[in-house]
């Protein structure tokens, strides 16, 4: 079977990553044809996902049922599909689920986050970068989790972290954190570092953390402690129900299946989700209720938006919401400005606030270096918005 360079490098002969070509077989006919696919559980044995991954983003990008059966060996997405097509799909789910965003390799590991976002974890760079969180499957990896993730296997985020720092390969984000550690903290980890054998415990921090040792112990322990700490410095907006789901991925949920909801149903559901007012669900919001004419549909949306964003912290959600949504979209990155405008221009967000924003990138809802190819792409905004008030602050000392 022909192999193809992983990413679509097929320039490269001599490129390392190789996954099988895909092959399609055509079914039944009528209403009932469908497209089998022989060797999906060797494709995604070569990228390292789960068969369902790649088999739901057909269903995603085709609008059509799937049907997944690894028992038997059976991959199924309805209706006609030639290899062709289905490959250049696949390619896509590679880009969007497979490459590390900041080195193009594809050993990377899904996290899947305690906020439900996914996070790519590289082991070639050892970055880890904001995963692809606003495609349709992402909510589906979210709450079918790869056994490497946050959620199936304890501790593989906090040791992706730490491998990062530990081989010099942190982001500056990651430094810049580790530096804004509160007292607490920090005497924590002098404390740990004083427990003999520490070094060798950092030193194997990128195995796995079932050893039992005192060294382990201590570590981990110091780890939990860490992590009380950060809890109680979160927003209340990120606590799960008692039911343990996520009222803000309930909430996402229902907006995708339900686009034309209206908006009195939105806020019954908010009310319903026991999340109206927090200012986590405005960002969700702006996530989910818009296309790619993003700039013209916020028009439409004004009286939804006013009845979400009410205080200078919803504004700032709302911003970050739309960071998101830019970074997932080149489409909508390109009418940047103008999606910006459009917030200000029907009154969503104040003049002061989006200067404020635009002043200092921030990596709470992107990565820094997302957040300022932001910040460069609205720029004629920022700086007409600025000049405009100082302007306006001329006139008023004139007078």
């Amino acid at each position: 079977m022909a192999n193809l360079n992983i990413g679509g490098q097929s320039d490269d002969a001599f490129y390392r990553y190789k996954m099988p070509k895909l092959v399609s077989k055509i079914e039944g006919k009528g209403n009932g044809i469908k497209t089998v696919i022989p060797n999906m559980a060797d494709i995604a044995r070569a990228l390292s996902r789960p068969t369902a991954y790649p088999t739901k983003y057909f269903g995603c990008e085709l609008g059509a049922q799937v049907k997944i059966d690894e028992k038997t060996d059976r991959y199924i997405v309805n209706g006609a599909h030639d290899a062709t097509k289905l490959q250049s799909l696949l390619n896509g789910f590679i880009q969007k689920f497979v490459l590390c965003p900041s080195c193009g390799n594809p050993e990377t590991d899904i996290i899947v986050d305690k906020a439900g976002l996914i996070q790519m974890y590289c082991n070639a760079c050892g970055r880890r970068n904001k995963g692809e969180n606003i495609h349709k499957l992402a909510t589906y990896i979210v709450k079918n989790p790869p056994v490497n993730s946050a959620y199936g296997k304890k501790g593989k985020a906090d040791k992706a972290d730490k491998k990062s720092k530990k081989n010099g390969t942190a982001t500056p984000e990651e430094e810049e954190e580790e530096d804004r550690d509160d007292d607490f903290t920090k005497k924590i980890k002098e404390e740990a570092a004083a427990i003999p054998d520490a070094d060798n415990f950092k030193s194997a921090l990128g195995d796995d953390w079932s050893v039992d040792t005192s060294a382990e112990g201590a570590a981990a322990r110091m780890k939990e402690l860490e992590g009380s700490v950060k809890t109680q410095m979160t927003l209340d907006d990120d606590e799960d129900d008692e039911d343990g789901e996520n009222p803000y991925e309930l909430f996402g949920i229902y907006l995708e299946e339900s686009p034309k909801a209206t908006d009195a149903e939105i806020i019954a559901k908010t009310e319903e989700l026991g999340i109206t007012g927090k200012s986590r669900a405005v960002t969700v919001l702006i996530q989910c209720i818009f296309t790619d004419d993003m700039s013209r549909e916020i028009k439409a949306r004004t009286s939804l938006l006013r009845k979400f964003v009410t205080t200078e912290k919803d504004q700032k959600a709302l911003l970050g919401g739309m960071e998101r949504v830019l970074i997932a979209s080149k489409t909508l990155m390109l009418k940047a400005p103008h999606v910006l405008k459009a917030f200000y221009d029907n009154d969503i967000i104040e003049e002061e606030i989006i200067l404020k924003w635009g002043e200092k990138p921030s990596k709470k809802y992107v990565s820094r270096e997302e957040a300022k190819d932001v910040r460069a792409r609205v720029e004629p905004f920022l700086r007409w918005l600025a000049e405009a008030e100082s302007d306006s602050d001329e006139e008023s000392d004139e007078e």
